[in-house]
């Protein structure tokens, strides 16, 4: 069985960029001599702008075995992993798929409900027998019916044993899958970070909990440094290569509940539970050095191009705050840090103190 969904597309794209993967996801549906509907616009864009690797993937192994890129094709690839209904029309699959399993089931104990009740029918009708037996011949018979009738009952069990295994490893299966397609609704395809979905929600969870229990936390806007001068120097390639070593740097910067999430383009948001803001422009800092202390290597020459820096604006959560006023303050923050010279970390005031 197959994932039951992708991740709906985030485009963070600048004007230059998108512009750019525009104008080949046009002249790639000219060449292909396909519909020009925004259908197979998307389609290309997400490929040229490797938003969604499977469609990469899909793609680029059509070519290599020299596959016709019709338009059946390309519909067929567009309602797989970008169809904006794709979602709900996994769940109902799986729904249909668990309905079923379940329907089969309740036919399978129905049967050898009925085949048991039947069964100790007739052993009460050999009870009564038995004490009017006058010979062995007729206990022979008697006893062959019994052998008879015990073999039809486990082969039920036994049927439904089976039914049984063969529903379990559906259901397995399924929940697998579901799991899968829960994961990826709330993961960005390029970084493999929390997404922006995924951050929302847990900022409004961590929220209330900390408005309920008097608990406090920490919130970090990060924003890698001229990343669109790196973009237009090294390529859009390379930079979704920094994207992904930021992320691979967050990830093993934060432990436990923390959480790192891609906020949007080039930003980045980690959320530090039971951590008050002193702590937090500790972790900040330790996340901007090491992200400075690794270059950025041209993969096919091994040539060192840059390194990256990170600016970090950190906020603390203030009882009663609102989480738009929080992100508000840590953003805040975070242009503080890029106006003061960037690759450094700046702390918001609290409400309190501003």
């Amino acid at each position: 069985m197959t994932n039951l969904a992708q991740q709906p597309m985030e485009y963070t794209h600048d004007k230059e960029q998108a512009a750019t993967y525009a104008k080949k996801a046009f002249d790639r549906i000219s060449k292909l001599t396909i519909s020009p509907t925004p259908e197979m616009y998307e389609l290309w864009y997400v490929y040229y702008a490797k938003c969604n690797p499977e469609v990469v993937k899909e793609i680029d192994g059509a070519e290599k075995e020299q596959k016709n890129l019709d338009e059946a094709f390309c519909a067929e690839l567009y309602q797989r992993f970008l169809s904006k209904d794709r979602g709900e029309e996994a769940v109902r699959r799986a729904g249909a798929q668990i309905n079923a399993t379940i329907s089969d089931m309740t036919d399978a104990v129905r049967d050898v409900k009925d085949a048991t009740t039947e069964y100790s029918g007739k052993l009460g009708g050999v009870n009564s027998q038995i004490s009017t037996i006058e010979d062995a011949e007729q206990l022979r018979g008697i006893l062959q019916v019994v052998m008879s009738d015990t073999e039809s009952m486990l082969e039920h069990n036994i049927k439904l044993e089976k039914q049984l295994d063969q529903s379990t490893l559906v259901m397995e299966e399924l929940q697998r899958d579901l799991e899968t397609f829960r994961k990826e609704a709330l993961t960005d395809g390029l970084t493999g970070l929390a997404n922006r979905k995924s951050f929302d929600g847990e900022i409004e969870r961590i929220t209330k909990e900390a408005a309920a229990n008097g608990s406090t936390f920490t919130l970090l806007m990060a924003d890698i440094d001229h990343f669109k001068t790196f973009n237009d120097n090294f390529g859009h390639q390379v930079g979704d290569q920094v994207l992904r070593l930021v992320a691979k740097t967050l990830t093993d910067g934060v432990k436990g509940r923390d959480m790192a999430a891609r906020y949007g383009g080039e930003e980045f948001a980690i959320i530090l539970p039971e951590t008050n803001l002193t702590a937090g422009v500790t972790v900040g800092n330790a996340l901007r050095k090491a992200m400075a202390s690794k270059d950025v290597v041209n993969r096919n020459s091994g040539e060192k191009l840059a390194r990256i820096t990170m600016s970090i604006g950190v906020a603390e959560y203030v009882p009663g705050e609102k989480t738009a006023s929080l992100i508000e303050r840590a953003d805040a923050a975070l242009y503080t840090a890029k106006h003061n010279g960037r690759n450094q970390v700046a702390a918001a005031p609290t409400p309190a103190k501003a």
